[in-house]
């Protein structure tokens, strides 16, 4: 991105090989071969265009003719980009995906020390057999675990359900934990249509009646462990009886949904209904999950924790 004062904004301005020319330290990192796939804001990339990405990436991995692959991207949408990534494509080959909060009309810009630190983590023989990563703030996070915590503060992103497993000080990559790939699904596609449906004090499931004619799956966002207030449980009972996957998360930014509760509305009768936990996931993730899920013809969580 750049100011614009026509616009009255930042905008997408700068190329690939723009990028590089602004962080020279990168060339004597690696050598370097650029794709401009696409130059658009984060919040433009669909489930077309997400999984047209998930494609070349799997295209470039499969074909191993590079060491490692950078992928640069805006940071509202990052966290499906990594998390797609590292739930699809197989293989050992280190894929970082990283970005900037500031922009390069910004004095204090954070996208040369990003991208030199995740060309150093995509150079490291410790990147390796982890599935894709993220690399941001001088954090390196699991794709499957990243997610943005702040909206315009420099160190953005977090694992709030996990922990990273390395970070990047003064140019030196140091791990945290030993390699531990995810699993891996192969979905057809990303065309299931799943819904997230925040739940109300008092809510009488009137967002997740509206949904049901129209998506394929539903995340619903509760309280605490899984609590939901009664007035929505007929509808819920509905999206069940029509054979479509409810997934259960919470709103708090930390914890699981666990059977706990057990009056009207409480996790645990929730799950009795049949309601599946979200696991180590936030309401976002546990949707691309599900979409996931549903693409490759597997049960949510198909190979990891949930």
């Amino acid at each position: 991105m750049r100011h614009d004062a026509a616009a009255g904004g930042n905008v997408p301005a700068l190329d690939g090989a723009a990028l590089l020319a602004l962080a020279p330290g990168l060339a004597g990192l690696a050598t370097v071969t650029v794709e401009d796939w696409a130059r658009l804001p984060a919040v433009h990339v669909g489930a077309d265009r997400l999984w047209a990405l998930r494609e070349r990436v799997r295209a470039i991995a499969a074909a191993g003719t590079c060491d490692a692959l950078l992928v640069t991207h805006g940071t509202d949408t990052l966290e499906e980009t990594a998390a797609l990534l590292a739930r699809t494509v197989a293989g050992d080959l280190p894929i970082v995906v990283t970005g900037a909060m500031r922009t390069s009309s910004d004095p204090d810009w954070d996208g040369p020390r990003n991208l030199l630190d995740a060309a150093r983590v995509a150079t490291d023989p410790g990147a390796r057999g982890r599935g894709a990563l993220v690399v941001f703030a001088g954090r390196i996070l699991p794709g499957l675990q990243a997610v943005k915590t702040e909206a315009t503060a420099v160190p953005a992103f977090e694992a709030p359900h996990g922990a990273p497993v390395g970070e990047v000080a003064e140019g030196v990559v140091r791990w945290l934990a030993p390699p531990a790939a995810p699993a891996v699904v192969a979905p057809r596609d990303l065309s299931a249509r799943v819904a997230i449906v925040p739940l109300l004090p008092g809510d009488d499931g009137f967002l997740l009646e509206a949904a049901l004619p129209r998506f394929d799956g539903v995340v619903i966002v509760s309280y605490g462990s899984g609590n939901t207030p009664p007035g929505a449980i007929p509808a819920v009972r509905r999206w069940l009886a029509a054979g479509k996957p409810v997934v259960l998360a919470t709103r708090c930014a930390r914890g699981e949904v666990t059977p706990a509760y057990a009056f009207e509305g409480g996790s645990a009768r929730m799950l009795e209904l049949g309601c599946i936990p979200a696991g180590p996931r936030t309401p976002w993730q546990a949707r691309l999950e599900l979409q996931v899920a549903l693409g490759a013809g597997v049960p949510y969580g198909a190979g990891t924790r949930a």
